[in-house]
């Protein structure tokens, strides 16, 4: 729908898009969201010939739209970057380095890689933030991200935010919703059990591209980011998004108490409850924090997963779990 070509020959687009048939792609449809009231129609004709995938740069406002107008009529589908699952074992690095898009991936040096990433940060934030009718100034809004990306799997605190920025609780909260709703971020939610252990209830904050974050970060190769104190937040975060992707799900919690014990990755499954730690270390340990989980949260089975190339179990429900393994974890869950 950027084309101008296009627009003109949707100027009667009850007409236009009626009489095509079989799959019919439409791009950028947040440019011209009136479009899905006469997809509703067109959808409702007995005979359908034709099917529409339908792609765009998404917004909580326009999913919303999108759901209420076609309720019974859709299905969403989340389009990620590429993943582990896609690529060859020896590429992990690059795809831990570079993240998921595919330009910023595939590109013939990490400088060419580097510089599409500041060319789509600029670019979504210049053009396609306004273009979801969100009117926020591109700097502070880099800003705010460039922030934010210091605090990548941490947890979520606002007045200490609003405090460095000198905005307000509520307009920092505004600000990550808006990444949110983009998917630019992932807000992991908190899981409370009915323990009488204080427990965290603010999210943990992830940039879901790793590429995207050593970008904000100004971390240019992989020299750069073996030296970077924030090594083993991208590490988790780069794993975190590997896993989600491999359960095909998105109902994925965490866990900590004030005491300290923590479960990066809870999940549920056929009734049962199963847990994730994400390592950066070639050879991780059964921790009390593992064990607490374990018995707080009644876990099935917990797997660890790591950057090594060995799997191995260390307790009847724990395994140490290679990330070069994680496609297996949906099989392992049926067991």
């Amino acid at each position: 729908m950027e084309s101008p070509v296009d627009r003109q020959r949707l100027q009667n687009p009850e007409l236009a898009l009626g009489s095509l048939s079989g799959l019919v792609i439409i791009d950028e449809i947040q440019l011209v969201p009136e479009l899905f009231g006469i997809l509703r129609v067109l959808a409702d004709r007995p005979d359908q010939p034709a099917r529409y995938l339908v792609l765009g740069s998404a917004s909580p406002h326009i999913i919303k739209r999108i759901s209420e107008t076609l309720a019974g009529r859709i299905e969403f589908v989340d389009l990620s970057g590429f993943n582990l699952a896609e690529i060859s074992p020896e590429e992990r690095d690059r795809l831990w380095l570079r993240g998921g898009f595919p330009r910023s991936f595939l590109a013939g040096s990490e400088a060419d890689s580097l510089a599409w990433r500041e060319g789509f940060i600029r670019t979504f934030l210049e053009r396609d933030i306004p273009q979801l009718g969100i009117t926020i100034p591109a700097t502070a809004m880099r800003r705010f991200w460039t922030m934010l990306s210091h605090l990548h799997g941490r947890t979520w605190n606002a007045s200490d935010l609003g405090r460095s920025m000198g905005l307000s609780d509520k307009t920092v909260r505004h600000y990550l919703d808006i990444l949110t709703g983009t998917y630019m971020v992932r807000q992991l939610q908190p899981w409370h059990e009915n323990l009488k252990k204080r427990q965290i209830k603010s999210p943990k904050i992830y940039l879901r591209d790793t590429g995207l974050l050593h970008s904000l970060l100004n971390i240019p190769g992989m020299g750069e980011l073996w030296a970077h104190p924030r090594l083993g937040a991208s590490w988790e975060g780069f794993c975190l998004e590997q896993v989600v992707a491999a359960l095909n799900t998105q109902e994925v919690y965490f866990w900590a108490t004030q005491g300290g014990a923590e479960l990066d990755l809870l999940f549920f499954s056929g009734g049962r409850r199963f847990g994730v730690e994400l390592k950066f270390n070639e050879a991780p340990k059964v921790t009390k924090s593992m064990q607490s989980a374990l018995t707080d949260l009644s876990l099935a089975h917990l797997w660890v997963v790591y950057p090594g190339a060995v799997r191995y179990a260390v307790h009847e429900k724990i395994t140490m779990l290679p990330l070069a393994e994680i496609a297996s974890l949906p099989a392992e869950i049926l067991k």
